[in-house]
């Protein structure tokens, strides 16, 4: 990358970090009139956002209301308050219920950023505010060609959440034709044609161009700088914040040869939180200090806590204060592949997770944070996810994927146990064979019904969304009896951090006095979450970082955040 000239050396606001939280910042300062430049310090753009579902919780957004037109902000208020307990902030969920509907408006408006609605619930729809449908979006699909020369310089999807390159949406057509290949001439006829337009992808840009999810938002956001002639510098870390009469003016950057970057309104810490810095995790991550256990993160090796080193260097605030600290996901490890996320195959009938003693200890088809909670709770580093024939072939288990694709690969690698009876797979899992043929058993017994007796497994929305529709009497549930029977080892990881530096509504980080840093802010995994460490819905990560990115940018460009009456928006 060639040195800036001194001109490029100065701005109005400089971003640390390429992730939705830092480039909305940097779209939302530059459509107001002030000059942006984004660095990272990787060699792509797009953090964890390009890895991640690309899904924002906005509630009371437009896309929503089609489907929910009940639904109120004052709900969405109970809903939060209920969720985050002690941690609730007034002043920042207000500001983002009332943001979030506008920010989305206008980066639609503005900017090649578009959305679609979803049919998620939140989370935990029973609980008073909760609701069964309208407050979660997704990035709509995006032809990353667009991106032209920049287009390498891109995050591609994390690879295991991938076919052969290829990106689906959870509910796109192409999943279900892949599943029917084998058994609809129409559905094979469309998967060659799907897989012929990928090769020629491949052949032409060196990477798949069709993308969905996080990628989608990432190359969307990344599409709208370039379009705006927001410079975003590659392999361009931030080395340390430049303070000048106690306010911070720039910061040093590079690597062979180091410059100083003025930005005369603001520098904005959008790092992507530490939940790749080794050090700090294992002194806030309770299972890693309670006993040796594992953890394994598939966020982008980069986010090692940059963000929140360099404010505590000029005296911002950092406390690891939520009961959970981080978004926690069971994944499991594949060889010679990388980290699988186990987001889809919990929820499947005919699938119960087991710890070593062979007992289940969890509703599985919770989300990723709760499953991921009560594997912290039961003091062990591992559970084994298990399931029988029909169910694999079915639905698949982790990376390993459904018929008519071979199982072969991945027993020989080791990622995938199998035993003739529940007795042998038990042996090859290192599992206590009574316990788990017993309960086996006992799951059988209600399963046969479509009854989950312990965990009450399929009993709300948000445990059916992602589970078998056709599977009746419960989408859930279904024995577990067909041998041979098989298992994948899950271990504790993250989506991301909680904890972040302590700022004000509009961003701006404070010390521990609670007094302002002048010139600087926080965004994203960076800024401390308003959920609390709680994980109420699909998108709490991306709706709040795009939504403060928002509020952010405008306050640097000195536009007041125009409030309403929440009685009368309700």
């Amino acid at each position: 990358m060639e040195r800036p000239s001194e001109e490029e050396c100065v701005c109005d606001v400089l971003v640390i970090g390429s992730g939705a939280g830092g480039l909305a910042t940097a779209i939302t300062a530059k459509k107001h009139g002030l000059s942006v430049i984004v660095i990272e310090k990787e060699p792509v753009y797009g953090g964890t956002t390009a890895f991640s579902g690309g899904v924002l919780w906005i509630p009371g957004n437009r896309h929503g209301k089609a489907n929910n037109p009940a639904d109120t902000r004052e709900a969405a208020r109970r809903y939060l308050k209920a969720e985050t307990g002690n941690w609730f902030d007034d002043a920042s969920v207000d500001a983002f219920l009332e943001a979030g509907p506008k920010m989305l408006d206008w980066f639609e408006k503005e900017t090649a950023v578009q959305f679609l609605p979803t049919l998620y619930p939140d989370y935990h729809p029973t609980v008073d505010g909760g609701v069964e449908v309208g407050r979660s979006v997704l990035a709509a699909p995006f032809d990353t060609s667009a991106l032209g020369d920049d287009l390498k310089r891109l995050r591609p999807p994390l690879s295991t959440i991938t076919f052969m390159g290829m990106m689906f949406n959870s509910s796109n057509a192409d999943i279900k034709h892949f599943f029917n290949a084998t058994k609809s001439l129409a559905s094979f006829v469309y998967v060659l044609k799907r897989l012929a337009a990928h090769a020629g992808e491949v052949a032409r840009y060196g990477r798949g161009v069709q993308v969905t999810s996080g990628n989608a938002l990432a190359a969307r956001l990344a599409k709208s700088c370039f379009d705006l002639g927001i410079p975003i510098l590659t392999e361009t870390p931030a080395l340390r914040l430049v303070k000048k009469d106690g306010r911070v003016t720039g910061a040093e950057v590079g690597r062979r040869q180091p410059r100083i970057i003025t930005a005369r309104r603001g520098v904005v810490l959008a790092c992507g939180g530490y939940a790749q810095d080794l050090a700090r995790r294992a002194e806030v991550y309770g299972h890693l200090k309670a006993r040796a256990a594992g953890h394994y993160s598939p966020v982008p090796e980069g986010n090692t806590g940059d963000g929140i080193r360099l404010g505590e260097e000029v005296g911002g605030a950092f406390d690891a204060i939520f009961p959970q600290p981080a978004a926690w996901m069971p994944v499991s490890r594949v060889p010679g592949r990388g980290i699988f996320p186990h987001l889809l195959d919990r929820y499947k009938p005919g699938m119960i997770a087991v710890l070593s003693n062979g007992r289940r200890f969890t509703n599985e088809s919770e989300s990723y944070h709760d499953v991921g909670a009560a594997m912290v709770e039961t003091g062990e580093a591992s559970a084994w996810l298990i399931c029988d024939h029909r169910a694999i072939r079915k639905y698949g288990l982790g990376h390993a994927k459904p018929a008519p694709m071979p199982l072969a690969p991945w027993l020989r690698s080791g990622y995938l146990k199998k035993g003739r009876r529940l007795a042998d797979l038990a042996r090859a899992c290192g599992i206590d064979a009574g316990g788990l043929e017993a309960t086996v058993a006992d799951f059988n017994r209600g399963a046969r019904h479509g009854l989950d007796e312990q965990f009450h497994r399929g009993e709300t929305a948000f445990n059916r969304y992602l589970a078998d529709p056709e599977n009746r009497p419960n989408a859930c549930v279904a024995p577990i009896e067909q041998g041979p029977f098989y298992a994948v080892k899950m271990e504790m990881g993250d989506l991301g951090t909680f904890d972040g530096l302590k700022t004000t509504v509009p961003g701006e980080v404070l010390d521990r006095q609670g007094a302002i840093i002048p010139g600087l802010f926080a965004v994203g995994n960076d800024r401390a979450s308003i959920m609390g460490g709680n994980y109420p819905g699909a998108g709490i990560t991306l709706g709040p970082a795009m939504t403060f990115g928002w509020i952010t940018g405008r306050y640097l460009a000195g536009v007041a955040f125009e409030k309403t009456n929440r009685e009368n928006a309700a």
